[in-house]
């Protein structure tokens, strides 16, 4: 597998002095002989014209002649080459690629919504031009495959999979390294150079995502039900001890239940407790 091979061609400006001395020439020529045989430097003069072009920055020329692959220019500027050159403009800018939207199945079978950002530019003009049909196509297609395969790696969450650490919605750090790692090793065939690749955007796919947002309060619910018990049970805790350490009141088993039960009523309760005033005493 050949790579590339950077040339500098011969300088536009001198050609073009050239030029235009055979220009002169040929009009002298024919002016003072009055010969036609000057008229055969047209042919040569359109040969010059053609080995003539422009490298803007960050852009390159490879040369082709007759099938064989000459080298790239990358320098930027004014250059004459062989005439029977092919030349084919290939762009060394970053270019950023925001792909589509695609529907793919997480490791669980979740499908799931996800796109990528990609930033990426040519590093071998060779490759791109040789290796590969359509260098620009080829980046859509593989990152599209690198989305893919990325998603059927790691679940959405761990709501189903508690023993996953790493998930696409909390690793995205190491989610959008190995990305990037997969896009890289896909690329390379085309001599493109990733230079970032990350999830822009990961949510579940509409036909689940309004039951998996049902699930995902539920799970909030529980959690904050969880804590609120827990904090109730050490106030309980705290109000009896107080309670006896002072002397207020004594409770035997009953009153002791139904004190807690109490408590954990008013605690744990959506609403606000309303207040009953006993006008009786404890046992009536």
């Amino acid at each position: 597998m050949k790579n590339e091979i950077q040339i500098k061609p011969t300088s536009g400006y001198v050609m073009l002095l050239v030029f235009f001395i055979l220009i002169v020439g040929m009009i002298t020529g024919i002016v003072l002989t009055e010969s036609p045989e000057f008229v055969l430097f047209i042919p040569i003069l359109i040969l010059i014209i053609r080995g003539f072009f422009i490298v803007n920055p960050n852009s390159s020329k490879v040369l082709v002649l007759f099938g064989a692959y000459k080298g790239t220019v990358r320098d930027n500027g004014f250059f004459w080459a062989n005439p029977f050159y092919t030349r084919q403009k290939i762009s060394l800018r970053a270019r950023n690629f925001d792909s589509e939207r695609v529907k793919v199945n997480d490791k669980i079978g979740n499908p799931i919504m996800i796109n990528v950002i990609l930033v990426w530019q040519v590093s071998d003009t060779y490759k791109s031009a040789f290796d590969v049909d359509n260098y620009e196509e080829f980046v859509r297609v593989q990152t599209d495959a690198a989305v893919r395969k990325l998603a059927g790696s790691y679940p959405y969450d761990n709501f189903d999979d508690a023993q996953a650490e790493l998930t696409l919605r909390s690793g995205m750090d190491e989610v959008n390294e190995a990305l990037e790692n997969e896009i890289t090793e896909r690329l390379a065939i085309a001599g493109i150079k990733v230079m970032e690749a990350r999830i822009g955007y990961l949510a579940y796919a509409p036909e689940i995502a309004s039951a998996m947002l049902k699930r995902q309060q539920a799970v909030a619910i529980v959690a904050a039900r969880k804590k609120i018990v827990e904090g109730a049970v050490g106030m309980v805790e705290d109000a009896l001890e107080q309670l006896a350490k002072d002397n207020i009141i004594e409770f035997d088993d009953d009153k002791k239940a139904s004190m807690v039960s109490n408590l954990m009523v008013v605690l744990c309760g959506d609403k606000e407790a309303i207040p009953v005033v006993n006008a009786g005493t404890l046992n009536a």
